[in-house]
């Protein structure tokens, strides 16, 4: 396989696992990260958005959102 081929499929992928940070209040929705088992998040492979909502998720855990949890990847 050549890095091209074996970029394009692990894109198509879905992580094993991810990072879920559920609301205090059910006004806002869950965010979810593709993360590894210990529950750490590549953010060079986010987009910017993502990103955006992962360092404001991390900044409001206990106002916001509940500490997050590591699960099985449902993410696609």
């Amino acid at each position: 396989m050549n890095d091209e081929t074996s970029m394009k499929h692990h894109e198509k992928t879905p992580p094993a696992f991810e990072l879920r940070f559920d609301p205090l209040l059910g006004a806002r929705p869950a965010l979810s990260f593709p993360c590894d088992a210990a529950g750490r998040v590549d953010l060079d492979n986010l987009g910017e958005r993502a990103r955006c909502n992962y360092f404001y998720a991390r900044t409001v855990i206990g106002r916001e959102f509940a500490r997050p949890a590591v699960r099985p990847g449902t993410l696609q």
